[in-house]
């Protein structure tokens, strides 16, 4: 198949043209010493150039390059003067042996002064240099990140103006076509859509490794996203139009019909849960004992990792059912093992949710390592759901670290708590921000579904009807989901490779935030298991300060479980 070059010549062409460009200027170049006084610099502004030594006519195009940057400049100091002209030396094949260091030091000793008086056209070509000429890894990569987006933003917005619209004017979202971008690439999704943050997020976290040019670097990204006309905002408005048109096209009525059923008291209420679990017999224990303890009429699990002894021990007790996940099991259930772990937990909860409408009025869908903790007795508070409410939702608390024991406190999202998200700051200093809600773990929570409504399916977070959310939900006061996420810093560690891969630390571009993967990726690399620990000890440890600072803005809970006493209870022994 043959290829015809954008460029004539292919790319030698485009080489070609490009060092043609490049040619040094002539002479000395006009530059100071390395040493120069900057700051005398800084305080003389810039005289009309018609009236100086470089008024025209111009003896060569050194002279002229200087004139014009006068002229240019005309009322700004001499320091942006000579910081125009060490770029244009630095641009070419060869410089004087002083303009990298000019350049530094520009920027390290008056970075400030130069932000203040250079536009952002000015900044984009210091930037520009520091990828050229940076003194650090991290100068040159962010300069050259930098560029390549400024440079393409600079295409892609010049090519707009022949669309007929400005560039403060959004297309309709309704006038999209269907098409494979270049390279076979699948383009932006405008409702849930992460790239833009995502470039946005690592070249701000990129910059902030480097004094030097990070106040450049953080003050372009801050130009540009409040800028009104470039493609960021451009799609934060389409953004937002295509979600109004997805709600207002949605379905106004989900509700799951719950079935005509007299009301029951809380003593005759049944519930129970369901888990699909893979981990030690002794966490699967204290999990179905702590819920049996509480009240459960049936726990049903699923054992991921067929387990006979496992089995055994937790059959026991007449209320708890196990079911061994094996290839028998699969082949019985007419389908293959599906590879996707969150999959097996929907397939086993909606095969229980089914098989429970006699036997239970709820059914609770939570995994191994989340606790229910209540004020008063469940049944009373499932007693008390409006008739027509489908789901009761349970909101999660995310523990505290501890070294030795099970965890006894626990935060709240800021929602929760009712504070402002800005708060975060105050009680996570330095990643509180990063994380949604300041939690390392999910913050939807898990849900309780009535039995016995047709169609419907359980998933992780939610009951599906006919396909979609089921809309007649509640949210009970008195009751929360206790989350042992991470109980201890070798719990953490240890799980952090498969959550980053498979787990709940996966990208998730609906949300603004970096993303727990994406972040703990970004410390290790750069810092290392020190990077992580501090990352725990801030977000996870239960340290006298944490609990201060949450407990003040209403953001802590604290419940002691006695797990050995459950287990002796429902088992007659530890495992």
């Amino acid at each position: 198949m043959s290829r015809t070059p954008t460029y004539k010549g292919g790319i030698k062409a485009v080489l070609d043209q490009y060092e043609a460009r490049r040619a040094p200027l002539p002479g000395d170049g006009g530059l100071p010493a390395a040493d120069v006084e900057l700051a005398a610099l800084a305080a003389s502004p810039v005289a009309d150039p018609a009236r100086g030594p470089f008024a025209p006519p111009f003896a060569n195009n050194l002279q002229r390059k200087i004139f014009q940057l006068r002229e240019e400049l005309q009322g700004q100091s001499e320091l942006t003067v000579l910081h125009g002209l060490t770029i244009s030396h630095l641009r070419k094949r060869a410089c004087p042996d002083q303009a990298p260091r000019l350049f530094q030091r520009m920027w390290a000793e008056q970075g400030d002064h130069l932000l203040g008086q250079l536009d952002a056209r000015w900044l984009v070509s210091a930037v520009t240099t520091f990828g050229d000429h940076g003194a650090t890894p991290v100068q040159r990569s962010t300069g050259l990140a930098l560029t390549a987006l400024f440079g393409m933003m600079k295409l892609y917005e010049s090519e707009r103006l022949y669309s007929g619209k400005p560039p403060d004017k959004p297309f309709p979202v309704t006038d999209r076509i269907k098409a494979k971008l270049p390279l076979q690439m699948d383009s932006y999704a405008l409702v849930g859509g992460g790239l833009d943050v995502n470039l946005i997020a690592r070249l701000w976290q990129e910059a902030e490794g480097d004094a030097v040019i990070r106040p450049l670097a953080h003050h372009l990204l801050d130009l540009l996203i409040h800028d009104p006309a470039g493609v960021f905002r451009r799609l934060a408005v389409m953004a937002a139009r295509k979600a109004r048109r997805n709600r207002q096209a949605a379905p106004r009525n989900a509700d799951a019909p719950v079935p005509a059923r007299p009301r029951k008291t809380a003593e005759a209420l049944r519930w129970g849960l369901v888990s699909t679990v893979k981990a030690p017999l002794p966490q699967i224990a204290r999990f179905a004992a702590h819920h049996i303890d509480m009240g459960a009429h049936a726990v049903h699990l699923y054992l991921d990792a067929p387990d006979a002894d496992a089995a055994a021990f937790l059959g026991r007790h007449p209320r708890i059912h196990v079911t061994q996940c094996d290839a028998a099991y699969w082949q019985a259930s007419g389908r293959d093992r599906m590879a996707q772990h969150q999959l097996r937990q929907a397939f086993n909860a909606t095969r229980t949710l089914r098989d429970s409408a006699e036997a239970l009025d709820w059914l609770g869908h939570i995994d191994h390592d989340e606790f229910l903790v209540t004020n008063r007795p469940l049944s009373e508070i499932l007693a008390n759901v409006p008739p027509d409410r489908a789901i009761a939702r349970i909101p999660p608390v995310e523990a505290l670290a501890r070294e030795n024991g099970p965890p006894r406190h626990f935060k709240l999202t800021h929602k929760q708590a009712g504070i402002k998200k800005s708060l975060l700051q105050e009680i996570y200093p330095t990643f509180g921000l990063h994380l949604f809600g300041g939690f390392l773990s999910h913050t939807g929570g898990k849900i309780f579904a009535r039995t016995g409504i047709p169609d419907t399916r359980l998933g992780i977070h939610t009951l599906k009807y006919n396909g979609e959310d089921a809309t007649n939900r509640i949210k009970p006061d008195g009751i929360y989901l206790a989350h042992f996420h991470a109980p201890d810093w070798a719990h953490f560690r240890s799980h952090l490779d498969f959550r980053r891969e498979k787990g709940s630390y996966r990208a998730n571009d609906a949300r603004p935030e970096m993303g727990q993967g994406e972040l703990l990726s970004y410390l290790q690399a750069q810092e290392g298991e020190a990077g992580l620990r501090a990352f725990f000890d801030e977000i996870c440890a239960d340290t006298p300060e944490l609990r201060d600072r949450l407990s003040r803005h209403g953001m802590l809970l604290a419940h002691d479980f006695d797990f050995d006493g459950s287990v002796r209870r429902v088992f007659g022994t530890l495992p």
